[in-house]
This record gives C-alpha cells, sequence and structure tokens, in this order.
C-alpha cells in the first residue's frame, strides 16, 4: 500500500499534525530528523514553518526542496499530543 498525506498543520517549532488518507491522524516531531546540508534551514523555526502539503508527491515539503517520505512519517513515534494551538497549512 503506497501512503500520502492529505494535511499538515504545524503545530510546534519543529512538530507537525498530519493526517493521511486513511484517516489516521498524529502528530510527530522531525527536530532529530533535521540534519545534512537540505535539512539545515530547517532547524530556523520560522523556515520550518514554511512547510507545504506538495500535491504531486503528496507528502511534506519545504521552499528549498526538502521533503520526508510519506511512509516514513506513517511510521514515525507519535509525539504525545497537548492542547496547543494549531496552524492550518493549505496545499500548493
Amino acid at each position: 500500500m503506497i501512503i500520502h498525506l492529505t494535511e499538515v498543520k504545524v503545530v510546534g517549532p519543529y512538530s507537525l499534525e498530519l493526517t493521511f488518507e486513511d484517516g489516521k491522524r498524529k502528530r510527530v516531531n522531525l527536530r532529530r530528523e533535521l540534519y545534512g546540508p537540505i535539512f539545515e534551514p530547517l532547524r530556523d523555526p520560522a523556515y520550518f514553518a514554511q512547510v507545504r502539503l506538495d500535491l504531486d508527491s503528496r507528502t511534506v515539503a519545504w521552499p528549498n526542496g526538502a521533503d520526508f517520505a510519506p511512509d516514513f512519517l506513517y511510521h514515525l513515534e507519535p509525539e504525545p499530543t497537548l492542547p496547543s494551538e494549531s496552524e492550518p497549512v493549505s496545499a500548493t
């Protein structure tokens, strides 16, 4: 089964709330995954917040071309959920 995302929201400096096409929703913190040259700009929370849902690959992506495979995100350990002020991010 190929897994795709349908929605992404920024919910913290390095945290995203993800919705997958099978209806699964979860919050993940990507801080530990931001290593290597492509992910270096994402260590700035303001840049991280520029995430978008790429309609071609149907995963999260940033202006510099950084992205994460939907399958990786699907299997990533979820972050504990706390009441928060979520910012919706529309697909582009």
